[in-house]
């Protein structure tokens, strides 16, 4: 194949017009890349990280014979849940077993799990093509998470030991571990002691958080169904505030999740639109919170509109660093990595306006509805959280190991989104924050630039399979998280 036949054959795959072209442009596209890249025979598999779409290519039989996985695959779940996060596990389970791995296998509540052995055949529980679209439909984690952190390799070299033993009775050949931050610091120091001590395991990291605080990626599985449902509340919030007339107004403060990173809480704006005015002020994370301009600014609104919303991150702070939930309560739970558990922030406003001004306040938690509803899942994030999941083995299968799978946006309109894997050490414990250009200078309030960046992660839906009315999802018997 001379170095310009390519593009013409891969457009001719197609019978329709309409994606020829569309084909066409995307390879005169990334056209330098390629020939970057031509020393790689495999042209298809390469152009394929950086696009979404996916088309039959003929395979020769030695190709075809390099992708059969000689081990099992073992996978499993961290930190947050999310409603995409189940996605991400039906990829990897097809992926691999399209691949030819014999057996994949569950951890019950991530590394924790595996150190007592307990995890599962997935073949048992996903046994046809409705259980894996219910699996891709169903919200938290489905084998279960955890938050544990792993020592330093020095520190305690048996917990090692004991994960690779098991892993060893198992014959794992790919370890695949969907998760935030610290679910990539896992996969960072499985990696480490496989490369020290000779181990040919390959350990791949698929992300997921909805707080989109991933280093490296675009943007993060989860995230675009949590921001679709905060932009919806906000909206329905925003209608349900102008029904009642109150002498002095009313204030209504929504807390949204998000600790040092405010994506979640700036998702809030998507409810502006011909319709609603959207939440009067947003207040993120990554700008110092002052509460005397604060009450200020209330004030000032209250004089031009009876009813006023307001979205704010739980993990604002005043500018000695004190969290606005800390001014009300003390914080007494604390996570294995050293998080604090942050609540209470719309609770304290709410109380500190209705004192100041003396208007009615409602204070509202989103809480885990953010990270739960399956039922406002993105359609996008869905098919990314898919994508992600079978790139992951993908990677693995043909050598990658410490590396993290991440999303490559090629373009907002129209919206293109491929994957690529980078190096985990770039990624673990470090956390991607909103651009300070993305905010308002006076605090207040997320730009046009925040909003053309997160609109097309939220957009489609995905249809729940009903049951009675309800959704139906795909669970793992109680059981077996005892085993």
């Amino acid at each position: 194949m001379n170095k310009n036949s390519y593009f013409p054959y891969i457009v001719q795959t197609t019978k329709r017009w309409g994606i020829r072209a569309f084909l066409y442009q995307t390879m005169q596209r990334y056209i330098k890349i390629v020939k970057m890249h031509k020393k790689n025979k495999n042209y298809w598999t390469f152009m394929f990280k950086y696009t979404n779409i996916e088309l039959t290519v003929k395979r020769n039989k030695k190709q075809e014979g390099n992708k059969r996985m000689k081990g099992n695959v073992i996978v499993g779940q961290s930190g947050g849940p999310t409603a995409a996060i189940n996605a991400s596990l039906a990829g990897v389970y097809r992926t691999a077993k399209d691949r030819g791995a014999n057996k994949v296998y569950g951890m019950l509540h991530g590394i924790q799990g595996l150190l007592k052995e307990k995890y599962i055949d997935l073949s048992d529980h996903i046994k046809t093509e409705l259980d894996a679209e219910l699996l891709k439909r169903t919200p938290a984690a489905f084998l279960g998470s955890c938050r544990y952190k792993l020592p330093e390799i020095h520190e305690n070299r048996e917990v090692y030991d004991k994960i690779f033993e098991i892993l060893d009775k198992l014959d794992i050949e790919v370890f695949i571990y969907i998760g935030g931050n610290d679910s990539m610091d896992t996969i960072k120091k499985l990696s480490d002691y496989a490369i020290i001590f000779g181990h040919a395991i390959r350990f791949i990291g698929c992300p997921k958080t909805i707080d989109n605080d991933l280093a490296l990626t675009d943007h993060t599985p989860g995230y675009g169904s949590a921001a679709k449902y905060i932009g919806t509340s906000m909206k329905e919030i925003i209608r349900d505030s102008f029904c009642l007339e109150y002498e002095k107004g009313v204030v209504s403060i929504v807390e949204i999740m998000g600790r040092n990173a405010g994506w979640l809480t700036g998702a809030a704006a998507l409810s502006k639109g011909e319709d609603c005015e959207g939440p009067d002020l947003i207040y993120l994370p990554e700008l110092p919170f002052d509460l005397q301009l604060f009450g200020e600014k209330i004030k000032q609104l209250l004089q031009e509109k009876t009813s006023i919303v307001v979205a704010v991150s739980e993990g604002i702070r005043t500018e000695d660093g004190t969290y606005v939930c800390e001014l009300g309560n003390s914080i007494d739970f604390v996570d294995a990595f050293g998080h604090k558990q942050l609540s209470g922030t719309a609770s304290y406003l709410a109380s500190y306006i209705a004192g100041e001004i003396g208007c009615k306040t409602r204070a509202i938690e989103l809480s885990t509805l953010q990270r739960a509803a399956s039922h406002a899942a993105s359609r996008v994030d869905i098919l990314e959280a898919y994508q992600v999941g079978g790139a992951a083995v993908k990677a693995a299968d043909e050598g990658d190991t410490g590396k993290m799978v991440v999303l490559k946006r090629l373009s907002d309109d129209p919206y293109q989104c491929g994957t690529e894997v980078k190096d985990v050490h770039k990624i673990a414990n470090d956390e991607k924050l909103v651009p300070r250009n993305w905010v308002n200078e006076e605090g207040t309030y997320v730009t046009n630039e925040f909003i053309s960046y997160v609109r097309p992660l939220i957009q489609g839906d995905v249809s729940p399979v009903m049951v009675d009315g309800i959704p139906r999802h795909l669970y793992t018997p109680k059981e077996l998280s005892h085993r």
